[in-house]
C-alpha cells in the first residue's frame, strides 16, 4: 500500500516542479531574439511609444499587456492562444493604446513553446 502513495507523491512533485519551471520567464535577450525572429516588433514595442504625429501603434506595448493581464487566472494560456491564433478584430480592450487592428494568427512564425515562453516573459515585465 505504501508504494502507490509514494509513487503518487513523487509524480505530483514532478508535475509541480515542471509547471513551475515552465512558467519562468526567459532572460530579456533571449525573449527579444525570439520576438525579433517572429516579427513581433513590427507591431509591438516593450514600452509604450508616443509617435510624433500622435498616431497609435498597431499593437499594444507589452508592458501594457503585462499590466492588464498579469494577475488574471489563465492569462498565459489566453495570450498564448492569441499569439498563435490571432485576436478578435471587434474587441476594444486596447482603446486609446493601439490602433485596433486584429492580431493575425502567428502559428507559422512562432512555435507554441516559444509563444508560451514569450508570454511568460511579457507577463513578467514591469
Amino acid at each position: 500500500m505504501k508504494h502507490p502513495l509514494c509513487l503518487f507523491t513523487l509524480l505530483s512533485s514532478l508535475v509541480l516542479i515542471t509547471s513551475a519551471s515552465a512558467a519562468q520567464p526567459l532572460p530579456d535577450e533571449q525573449a527579444k531574439k525570439i520576438a525579433a525572429n517572429a516579427g513581433c516588433f513590427t507591431c509591438h514595442s516593450i514600452t509604450p511609444q508616443v509617435s510624433k504625429d500622435a498616431t497609435l501603434p498597431v499593437g499594444p506595448a507589452w508592458k501594457d499587456v503585462a499590466l492588464q493581464y498579469k494577475d488574471k487566472p489563465g492569462a498565459a494560456d489566453f495570450l498564448t492562444r492569441i499569439v498563435l491564433e490571432g485576436s478578435n478584430p471587434y474587441a476594444s480592450h486596447w482603446k486609446n493604446k493601439a490602433a485596433g487592428i486584429a492580431m493575425p494568427p502567428n502559428a507559422v512564425a512562432i512555435s507554441e513553446s516559444d509563444a508560451r515562453q514569450m508570454v511568460y516573459w511579457i507577463l513578467s515585465l514591469k
